[in-house]
C-alpha cells in the first residue's frame, strides 16, 4: 500500500515529543546538520535540494526525521537510499514509518540505529555516525547481494523484469514461473555444467583452444618441482609457473629464468590449487575480456603492482602506505582489486630483485611487488576485432556463455598475431566488478549485457499472473480463474483460502493466501500462469508476492471492515489497502471491477491497464457510462453472460440455448461467474473455451487431483 518496492513499515510512538516539533528543540537542526551533512540532498516535500533541512529548521516530527535518517544510513553504507514516508495514525503520538529496503535485516537495523541518533540528537548527547554506518556495512557485507550480481539484479529491474532472491547467497531467480532465469554471481542457468568443467581445467582448456586454432602458449601440467624445470627446459625459457586452477592471480609467477625460481615457484603455485602448469612467458599486459552470449562486452587491462622507495620506509610499510591505502584495494567483493598481502609469492618476486621485505629501497628506486591480479583499468574501445573474433571464439570452444577470457599482449589494439599475444586462460563465473567500477576508464554496462542475453527482444520473465481480492474469501473465483487457464493448455498455479495447488495437484490444504504461498507458486518452474487471492488483512501486513499482475480482480470493498489492531481504523485506510491489486496492474493488462460496488468501480483511475467492468444488471449507472465510453463490460441478460465491448457483443450458449449449465448463477454464482470471465477476456481466452470451462467446472470439488503421497 506504499510503494511498488519492498518496504519495512515501523511503528513508532514518540510519547511527549509530540509536543515538539524539532523547531522547538534547541540544538536540533545544527547536530543533526553537522552529523549527516549528506542529508542537504534529501528533497523532501519541498522538492529541491537541502528540502529536508528546511523542513527541519522550519519544523517537523522526530518519525519524520528518523525517516530520512535511516534513509540516508543505508545510503552511507552502499544502499540504494530510496522510498520513505511517516504517517500519522488515529491514536496521537503514534506513527507508521515506512523505509524503502534492499534488505529487510539491513533496513530494520538502520530504523534502530535512526531511533537511536535521533534521540540523541534531541537530548543533545553525543552519538557515532561513523560507527552507526560501519555497523551497517558489515551487515551488508553479510547479507546483501555482491556488487556482481546487485549489477545483473538492478539492469533487470530496469527491465521491470521481476526477481526473487533464493537464498542467502547470491542465486536469484529473473522472472517468474516457466519464464524465468536463474543466475549465481555471473553464472546462469544456461552455464553448461561440462563448460564449466572444462574451465577449470586449464590443460584441457588449452588443448582444445589449441586444437581450433585460438592462439594459446606452450606448456603442460607438471607434478614436482624437478618435473617443473624439465617442463621449463623443454618450453624455454623464461616461463609462467601457475595453479591448475587458481583464481585471482594468485600463485602465479611470470618470466621465471633459473630452476631455483621455477622450482621455487612450484612449491608455491601447488598451495593455491590442486595442481602446477608451466607454460612459456608471454610478453605484455594482463587483459581480462568479458564475453557475454558469444558477444565482447567489456574489456580490462591490468597493471604491475609496484612500489617507489623514499629512502626511510620498509617495503611492507611502502606496499600500505603506497598500494593497500589505494580505495580500489580492500577486502570485500565491492573493491577492484584485493589488498597486497606479504606472502612467499611476494618474497620471492623480492627476493628476484635482491630484496626482502624488510629491506628500505633508495629514493626513487621502483620495486615490482606482484605482477599479476591488478586488473582494473577499461580497455573495451581498443580490443582490435580479430581478438574480439578469437575470443568469442575460445568462450565458445569451451562452451560457456558467460565466460572471463584472460589473455596476454603488449597492445590489444593491434591482433594478437602481431604481437606475439595469446589467450591463457577461459574462466566460468568471472567477476565483474573490474568492469562496473574500472580504476580507470568508463564503466561498463555488463549487468545489462548479461540480462539481455538471457531475455532477448522484449521477454521479460513474466507469466500471466491473476491477483484477486476482496473483502469476502474469493476462493471459488479463484478455482475457477484457474480452470479457465488450465483448459487454455496453462499449467497454472493457484494459492486461494482454499489450498495451495500446481496444475490440479493439491500441495497445501487451509489458508494460502500468504505471501509465502504465493512465492511458492511463482518461483515453481512448472509453472505457465498464477492465480493468487489475497484478503485485505494480506495485503496490509504482507503485500504481494508479485511487483505486478497482467489481471487484478476486486469483488468487493467493505468499508466497514477496518483493522483497528493494524492501525487501519477508518474507510480510507481500508481503501488504500485494497487499491494495491489495481495499482499493480501492468499496462498491457486489465482490473476486474465489481460494477455493483461503487468503492471497487472508483479504483478504475489508478489501473495502468485497460478496466473490465461487471455486473448482473447491464442498467447499473456505472457499466452504462463505461460502456458508453468505449469500455470492456461483462453482464447478464436473459440469464446468459454477456460480453460486450465497443466493437459488439459475444453472448456465452448463445448458439445453443441448451447447453448452458443448470448451475450457472446456482452453484456456479453469478458473482463468481462475471468476474472469471471478466479475468478470461482480459487474458484473451476465446468464448468457446470459457464456454467450456463454465460447463466443465465442479463448484463443489476444490481440486481434480490428489497430492502425491
Amino acid at each position: 500500500m506504499w510503494t511498488y518496492q519492498p518496504a519495512v513499515e515501523a511503528l513508532v510512538d514518540i510519547g511527549d515529543l509530540e509536543d515538539y516539533p524539532s523547531d522547538r528543540i534547541p540544538g536540533l537542526y545544527e547536530r543533526l546538520s553537522s552529523w549527516m551533512p549528506t542529508l542537504i540532498e534529501h528533497r523532501c516535500s519541498y522538492d529541491e535540494r537541502g528540502g529536508f533541512l528546511r523542513r527541519l529548521k522550519e519544523g517537523t516530527w522526530p518519525p519524520h526525521i528518523m525517516e530520512h535518517v535511516a534513509l540516508e544510513l543505508q545510503c552511507l553504507a552502499g544502499g540504494p537510499g530510496g522510498f520513505g514516508r511517516a504517517r500519522e495514525t488515529s491514536r496521537r503520538s503514534l506513527y507508521k514509518v515506512i523505509v524503502g529496503t534492499w534488505h529487510e535485516d539491513i533496513t530494520r537495523a538502520a530504523i534502530h540505529l535512526a531511533r537511536d541518533l535521533v534521540m540523541a540528537a534531541i537530548e543533545d548527547r553525543p552519538y557515532d555516525v561513523g560507527a552507526a554506518v560501519a555497523q551497517l556495512r558489515d551487515l551488508a557485507d553479510d547479507l546483501a547481494l555482491g556488487p556482481s550480481t546487485a549489477c545483473i539484479v538492478a539492469a533487470a529491474d530496469d527491465r521491470k523484469i521481476p526477481f526473487v532472491r533464493l537464498n542467502d547467497g547470491n542465486l536469484v531467480q529473473l522472472g517468474h514461473g516457466a519464464a524465468q532465469r536463474r543466475i549465481w554471481t555471473a553464472e546462469t542457468d544456461l552455464t553448461s555444467a561440462i563448460a564449466e568443467g572444462i574451465s577449470r581445467d586449464k590443460d584441457l582448456t588449452k588443448s582444445l583452444l589449441r586444437a581450433c586454432g585460438v592462439r594459446v602458449p606452450e606448456g603442460r601440467l607438471v607434478n614436482s618441482p624437478a618435473d617443473a624445470w624439465a617442463a621449463a627446459e623443454e618450453i624455454g625459457v623464461p616461463v609462467v609457473v601457475k595453479p591448475y586452477d587458481g583464481n585471482h592471480g594468485r600463485g602465479v609467477f611470470v618470466d621465471l629464468t633459473t630452476r631455483e625460481e621455477v622450482e621455487a615457484a612450484y612449491g608455491i603455485a601447488l598451495e593455491e590449487g590442486t595442481g602446477v602448469i608451466v607454460e612459456r612467458f608471454i610478453a605484455g599486459d594482463e587483459h581480462r575480456l568479458l564475453v557475454v552470449g558469444g558477444k565482447l562486452v567489456a574489456a580490462a587491462r591490468g597493471d604491475i603492482a609496484a612500489v617507489t622507495g623514499d629512502g626511510r620506509s620498509t617495503i611492507a610499510e611502502l606496499i600500505e602506505s603506497q598500494l593497500n591505502a589505494d580505495p580500489i584495494r580492500g577486502t570485500t567483493d565491492a573493491h577492484v582489486l584485493n589488498v597486497i598481502r606479504v606472502d612467499s609469492a611476494v618474497r620471492i618476486e623480492l627476493a628476484r630483485q635482491g630484496l626482502a621485505v624488510e629491506s628500505v629501497p633508495s629514493e626513487g628506486r621502483r620495486v615490482v611487488i606482484q605482477r599479476m591480479g591488478n586488473v582494473a583499468n577499461d580497455v573495451t574501445d581498443r580490443v582490435h576485432p580479430s581478438t574480439a573474433a578469437a575470443v568469442s571464439l575460445a568462450a565458445r570452444i569451451v562452451g560457456l556463455d558467460i565466460a572471463g577470457i584472460d589473455l596476454v599482449t603488449t597492445d590489444i589494439s593491434r591482433p594478437l598475431a602481431e604481437t606475439d599475444g595469446s589467450i591463457v586462460e577461459v574462466n566460468a563465473g568471472p567477476g565483474l566488478q573490474m568492469h562496473i567500477t574500472p580504476a580507470r576508464g568508463e564503466a561498463r554496462p555488463v549487468g545489462r549485457a548479461i540480462v539481455d542475453h538471457l531475455f532477448p527482444g522484449e521477454a521479460n520473465g513474466r507469466i500471466p499472473v491473476v491477483g484477486i481480492t476482496g473483502s469476502r474469501s474469493n476462493a471459488m473465483l479463484a478455482r475457477l480463474v484457474a480452470h479457465l487457464l488450465q483448459l487454455s493448455g496453462r499449467r497454472t498455479g493457484l494459492a486461494s483460502s482454499e489450498g495451495l495447488f500446481i496444475d490440479r495437484r493439491r500441495l497445501r490444504a487451509g489458508d494460502c493466501t500468504s505471501w509465502e504461498c504465493g512465492s511458492q507458486v511463482l518461483i515453481n518452474k512448472l509453472v505457465d500462469a498464477a492465480v493468487l487471492e489475497h484478503g485485505p488483512r494480506r495485503l496490509a501486513t504482507e503485500g504481494t508476492a508479485y511487483d505486478r499482475c497482467l489481471v487484478g480482480i476486486v469483488t468487493d470493498v467493505d468499508a466497514a471492515a477496518t483493522m483497528p489492531d493494524l492501525w487501519l481504523d477508518d474507510a480510507d485506510f481500508v481503501f488504500r489497502v485494497m487499491r494495491t491489486q489495481v495499482d499493480i496492474v501492468l499496462a498491457p493488462g486489465a482490473a476486474v471491477l465489481n460494477a455493483h460496488d461503487a468503492v471497487a468501480t472508483s479504483m478504475a483511475r489508478l489501473c495502468e491497464g485497460a478496466i473490465v467492468l461487471y455486473g448482473t444488471d447491464a442498467a447499473l449507472p456505472a457499466l452504462a457510462e463505461h460502456r458508453a465510453s468505449g469500455g470492456r463490460a461483462v453482464f447478464v441478460r436473459d440469464g446468459r453472460v454477456v460480453l460486450a465491448a465497443a466493437e459488439g457483443e459475444t453472448v456465452l450458449f448463445q448458439r445453443n440455448r441448451g447447453a448452458a449449465p443448470a448451475a450457472l448463477g446456482g452453484a456456479l454464482p453469478f458473482e463468481c461467474v462475471l468476474p472469471a470471465v471478466g479475468a478470461a477476456w482480459a487474458l484473451g481466452l476465446a468464448p468457446d473455451l470459457i464456454e467450456t470451462a463454465l460447463a466443465t467446472f465442479d463448484a463443489d470439488q476444490p481440486v481434480a487431483v490428489p497430492a502425491a503421497a
